[in-house]
Order: C-alpha cells, then sequence, then structure tokens
C-alpha cells in the first residue's frame, strides 16, 4: 500500500501538547507545503490545533516538487470515484497513526481539503467509523456520492466554498455535491466567491477559520 510522506506542519499555537488535528489534503500536483498556508490564519482560534499537511504518497513525473493521490487520467464519475477509493488507505493509516499518536480521537479531528484534496476528504471523512468533528472542502466535488446511501456512514457538518469563475473545477460541483449530501441527511454549508477562480479568497478562508473552531471547540 502506499504510504503518506510525511510534509508540512504546524504545532499548537500554546506550546502544549496538541488538543485537536487540523488535516490539510492538498490539490493535484500541489504539496503539503502550499496547502500548511492556511493554518497561521486559523491558529489564534485554534491555539491547541495541531495543522498537519501531508504530501500524497504519488510523486508527479514531470513536477518533481508536486503530488497527486491518485492519477488523473480520467474525468468520468467512475474514474473519480475509483481513484478516491485507491488513495483512501494512505490516509486512513495516516489519520490512525496521528491521532494514537496523541490520544485524541476522531471528534478531535477536522479534514481540510483542497481540489482533488477535497474529493479525499470527503471520502475520508464520510466513511470514518466515527463521524469527525467537520469536513471542509475547497473548489472541489465529491466523488461516488452515488455509493453513499448504500455503504455505512458517519454525518459530520460540511463547509464547502468554491469560485464562481473556477476553470478547473466548475463551481457546478458545489451544488451537486450539497444537494448529494443533504439528500443523505448531512448539515452542509456553502459559500461561492463571486468572481473567484481555482483558489481560496479572505472570505473563504474565514470562513474556513470559523468553521472548524466552532466544531473542534464545542
Amino acid at each position: 500500500m502506499s504510504k503518506i510522506v510525511n510534509g508540512s506542519s504546524l504545532q499548537p499555537l500554546s506550546g502544549g501538547i496538541p488538543k485537536q488535528i487540523v488535516l490539510l489534503l492538498h490539490g493535484y500536483g500541489s504539496s503539503g507545503a502550499d496547502l500548511i498556508a492556511l493554518a497561521p490564519h486559523w491558529q489564534r482560534e485554534l491555539p491547541d490545533a495541531l495543522f498537519l499537511a501531508p504530501n500524497a504518497p504519488q510523486r508527479l513525473t514531470y513536477l518533481s516538487s508536486g503530488y497527486q493521490w491518485w492519477p488523473l487520467s480520467a474525468f468520468t464519475p467512475q474514474a473519480l470515484a475509483s481513484g478516491a477509493a485507491s488513495a483512501a488507505p494512505a490516509i486512513e493509516t495516516f489519520i490512525e497513526r496521528k491521532l494514537n499518536q496523541y490520544g485524541l480521537t476522531e471528534a478531535n479531528l477536522a479534514i481540510v481539503g483542497f481540489s482533488q484534496g477535497t474529493m479525499m476528504a470527503l471520502h475520508i471523512g464520510l466513511r470514518r467509523p466515527r463521524q469527525v468533528a467537520a469536513i471542509i472542502g475547497y473548489s472541489g466535488m465529491l466523488t461516488g456520492g452515488h455509493e453513499l446511501s448504500h455503504v455505512p456512514i458517519t454525518k459530520p457538518p460540511v463547509l464547502l466554498v468554491h469560485g464562481s469563475a473556477d476553470p478547473i473545477v466548475p463551481v457546478a460541483a458545489l451544488h451537486a455535491a450539497k444537494a448529494e449530501l443533504e439528500h443523505l441527511g448531512i448539515d452542509v454549508t456553502t459559500h461561492i466567491s463571486s468572481g473567484v477562480g481555482h483558489s481560496v479568497d479572505p472570505v473563504g478562508l474565514r470562513m474556513g477559520g470559523e468553521f472548524v473552531a466552532k466544531a473542534l471547540t464545542n
């Protein structure tokens, strides 16, 4: 099985032992070093949180600093669902290791993704045997939604944020994910960033921080 490559992390602002973990899953061709940039903006509201932004197991051959959770060779719903499922065990193992290391549970864990990382965050977060505190997805989509009504799932609160001008993953993906998740009885909050492309704007960043802080400190 592929193993996650240790990427970037940010220790608790309090200087103490982590009481929460915020797992940041990067997008295709990116790395943990990119997504860890979210963490300093959220630290003040989560001073006891450990932020972890690992690199995906597969390095891109044409981009030395880039990683992928799985190869994006096809974009059919079946291919995306299969890809997310194939990448899931590596993240599951990483989560188990970190929760055990710090004596924490899923109630102390929030999973945040960007683009392909959002696909992984939703895939993993909904299928954990115990419910995580929250899932936040930026500029991504829900894969394998058709099977969620046939497998055991949990129902953590979900925040989806998307740019209205995203040329990579159309904003329609947010509407589709929201409809499928709400059909399953999952509480979904959404925000569309007007005029924003495949990125996170200040409003989406602030909303993410507030959402994860509320979920982890309740």
